[in-house]
Parts: structure tokens; sequence; C-alpha cells
């Protein structure tokens, strides 16, 4: 077992001593060597980021794990940032780490449509990697974010050798697939209203809500009228509305659910 003393050396390193706080108890050598990757180094370790839990690379195996991990790098983007302009040829894919990233797609009136929020263990650029494709979106850091990179021909080479982790990847997409035919038979279908009070619930399932009951994403009414499609006018005016109606109430941009019943039901 790791005495007390390595752990006091192996916290010296740093001035917070977030190690120490941490390992206050028996860890294993292996413990502690990961930690000290994790918050002195700077070193993510695939084989144990609770992000990739969340999506394929969970499927890959621990050697290709391995050769993720080495290969990998972390990027950082602030609240605005383009992590990738529709256009791009991509040369890798992006996992969130931590933050939240929107997809967007130019509109011929020169708007953004935000096409999907992506948050921890999420990926990014996989289906333009997969295709070859130029990407046909444009991925913008809605808060700071943290990303990891994983060059092309580690994602490529696991999709022609592990089947696995291709049928995982393959049913993601087809998913992808049907929320963006759902999406479509809602922008059809559906009035502004109705497609508003959709898009702050799935806020709400998708992200939760903090101890006051205030939807966790904090989105602006010009983030609201992107993701419906709509001008933020309307979308401000409606949303007025959800709280005349006490369906909704608000603090600055922060939003809560008062009655989800009646706000299911809008039409």
């Amino acid at each position: 077992m790791v005495t007390r003393n390595l752990v006091h050396n192996i916290c010296s390193f740093i001035p917070t001593a977030k190690v120490e706080n941490e390992v206050n108890v028996k860890y294993d050598f292996y413990h502690v060597f990961i930690i000290f990757e994790i918050e002195i180094l700077g070193m993510s370790r695939c084989e144990h980021c609770i992000a990739r839990q969340l999506n394929s690379i969970r499927t890959l195996t621990k050697v290709e794990l391995k050769r993720v991990s080495h290969c990998k790098t972390t990027k950082y983007y602030k609240k605005g940032a383009i992590i990738f302009d529709e256009g791009d040829a991509l040369n890798g894919v992006f996992c969130v780490r931590d933050g939240i990233a929107k997809l967007t797609k130019l509109s011929p009136n020169g708007k953004d449509q935000t096409v999907k929020l992506l948050g921890k263990g999420e990926l990014l650029g996989q289906r333009s990697v997969i295709s070859n494709e130029r990407s046909n979106l444009s991925a913008v850091a809605l808060n700071d974010i943290e990303l990891c990179y994983v060059p092309k021909d580690q994602t490529v080479d696991p999709l022609q050798n592990n089947q696995v982790f291709s049928f995982d990847v393959l049913q993601h997409l087809a998913k992808d697939l049907r929320h963006a035919e759902n999406d479509l038979i809602d922008m059809a279908h559906k009035t502004v209203k109705q497609r508003l009070a959709q898009a702050i619930m799935y806020v709400d399932k998708t992200f939760d809500v903090d101890d006051s009951g205030h939807l966790n994403l904090i989105l602006s009414r010009e983030d609201y009228s992107n993701f419906v499609g709509t001008a933020t006018e309307s979308a401000i005016r409606i949303i007025s509305q959800f709280k005349k109606d006490n369906l909704i109430s608000t603090q600055g941009k922060r939003i809560k659910i008062e009655n989800l019943e009646k706000l299911q039901r809008i039409e």
C-alpha cells in the first residue's frame, strides 16, 4: 500500500494538493499514479474517464483504448468559440469531457439554426470522419468546454476491426437520424409555441435542474429562437406568455418549469 510520505511527496508538486484530498485512505500505487497523471500531469486516461461510458468508445478493447489514450489531446474552448466550421475537413473526433456544445446549420437567410446540444460523453464530428466528407454543420462552445480530440485513424481502424464498436456507432447514427426525422416532422406540423415548449422540456430532461428547480443549462432567448427556428422577438413573446399562464417562471435567463403537464399540452 502507498505510504502517507509518498502521498505527501506527490502532493508537493502542486500548491493546492488536490491529490492529498483524494488519497486520504488506503490506495494502492496504481490508483495514486492515475490521480498523479490526471491532476498533476494533466493527462486523462480513457480507461478511467466517466464520459466515455456514455458513448461508443466504451466498446473499444483495452488495447484500442490504450492507443486512443496515448494519441488523444485535450482541447479547451471558451464560451462562443467555434470548434469547427461548416465545410471544414475534420481529421479527428471530439468527445465532450466537460461543458456543452451546440451543432448549428447556416440557413439561406444567414441565420444559424441550432440542430443539437451535446453534453458530457457525446461525440462531435464522427459522421464526417466516417463518411470522409466535410462537415455540414458547425460546432460552437455553448459555455466553457473541455474536449478530448482523437485522430481519425484511431476512430476508423476500430470501425474496420471491432464489430462491437462498429455496431454501437451504427446504432448511434441511426438514433441521430431518427431524431432528425422527428425534428423535420415537428417543424412541419407543430406551432412555434409547441416547439418552444418542447425545447424547454428537452433542456429539462437532458441537462436536469439545479437545487432551486431552475434548468441547469442557461440559454439566451436567441438560443431558444435558433433552436426552434423562429425570430428572437417571437421566442421572447412566447416565453412571456408561458410566464403569464404560470407554466414557467424566470429569473433573468434562468427558467423553471412550474406546470409540466400543461406545458406538454400546449397547442
